[in-house]
């Protein structure tokens, strides 16, 4: 039940950065469209930039979930079975603690943002703690998705959300 909950945080992560990847299109759209038409809406090339930086982070926890992120397993697969486990775990533990501080990091850097009422130093003045929330979300739950695949690799699960049988992309 809670695998099926976690799982549904990261599609909706995923929609999200899908989302924000279509209000990237439509700001550049919309700057393209004032220059052909001699208007400029000001701030429409921050907020493209805000789009995307909120849609990549976003994207995080559901691509890694969905075993797309880039692994090395040269060394990993000629590894015995037991060897294998314990790299994993290491590895699981370590990024877990990186991607846990860098949520951490994330989170008061908004909060600071939001508490002294900084804005953007573009013509869009925008409170940073906006475009900021979009980092923070996506650097939470790419936390919370590097635990769920340490307690998958300890209980000797399939550290990701592929039906049995399916596999990532992959392109060598």
């Amino acid at each position: 039940m809670l695998r099926n909950f976690l799982s549904k945080i990261y599609d909706a992560a995923g929609v999200l950065a899908a989302v924000c990847m279509i209000g990237t299109l439509v700001m550049v759209l919309i700057s393209i469209v004032g220059r052909l038409l001699r208007f400029n809406l000001p701030g429409t090339d921050a907020y493209a930039g805000y789009f995307t930086a909120a849609a990549g982070f976003l994207a995080l926890a559901y691509t890694l979930r969905r075993g797309e992120h880039i692994r090395v397993t040269l060394v990993l697969q000629r590894l015995p079975a037991k060897a294998q486990k314990w790299l994993q775990i290491a590895v699981h533990v370590t990024g877990a603690f990186l991607t846990g501080a860098f949520a951490f990091f994330s989170l008061r850097l908004m909060l600071l943002s939001h508490e002294i009422g900084d804005i953007s130093t573009s013509s869009d003045s925008t409170p940073l703690w906006i475009p900021q929330l979009g980092m923070a979300v996506g650097a939470t739950i790419l936390a919370l998705a590097v635990v769920h695949g340490l307690v998958d690799v300890i209980t000797g699960r399939m550290p990701s959300d592929l039906p049995p049988g399916d596999e990532p992309a992959h392109i060598e």
